[in-house]
């Protein structure tokens, strides 16, 4: 099962980048979870955008221990138990209804709200929740628009995702708002397709010393 956050930790603060992956293949999803694992990132946000990701969610929850196991895409309440049922041990979405927060809420796991606009950010505020996810990072203004938006909004952090690259992360990590990232350049689709699990063990292991 995903290792579970020890109590009061933060999601932000358990890695400095969050690898977003999409699996196609549930046969690449335990070395794929190991390789980040065996390059010091021990967390996942695995996304529900194929048919396969419930099955990997729960062949990673049985077979990598001390893996942070994240479902990630989470874009309605059904989705959000089945993740939970899967054995994710936190959820995050690509953005927020009043629904889709109270049915995060209800699953008991840690979640990530996901935000692109201050008037969001309020309502995720409102709700009492000051962690969330800032989707899609770049095309929404990426770390100078997260600076601005840290001077009325101090009290919330953010996990931004979209478009982030290993050059770009040390600009959003610098930030007093920002927690980690999220990023799909630690697994790239052709070191997947090669089944190259030294090549994303060694672009993890870079990932992890950005903090």
């Amino acid at each position: 099962m995903s290792a579970p956050l020890p109590e009061g930790a933060s999601l932000l603060d358990a890695v400095p980048v969050v690898p977003v992956v999409v699996v196609d293949d549930v046969a690449t999803a335990v070395p794929l979870a190991q390789a980040l694992v065996d390059g010091g990132l021990p967390a996942i946000e695995l996304t529900l955008r194929t048919p396969v990701a419930l099955d990997a969610i729960r062949a990673i929850a049985a077979e990598v221990p001390g893996i942070l196991l994240g479902a990630g895409t989470i874009t309605t309440p059904a989705q959000a138990d089945a993740a939970a049922e899967a054995g994710a041990g936190f959820l995050v979405s690509p953005g927020t209804t009043p629904a889709l927060l109270a049915a995060m809420a209800d699953t008991g796991l840690p979640f990530l709200p996901g935000t692109s606009s201050v008037s969001e950010v309020l309502a995720v505020l409102e709700s009492g929740r000051t962690e969330m996810k800032f989707f899609p990072a770049e095309a929404a203004g990426g770390a100078p628009y997260l600076k601005a938006v840290g001077g009325p909004l101090p009290q919330a952090r953010f996990c931004p995702t979209g478009g982030i690259t290993a050059a770009s992360a040390p600009d959003y990590l610098a930030l007093p708002n920002v927690g980690c990232v999220g990023g799909t350049w630690i697994t790239p689709a052709d070191a997947v397709a090669a089944k190259d699990w030294a090549r994303i063990t060694r672009l993890a292991a870079e990932a992890s010393a950005l903090r």
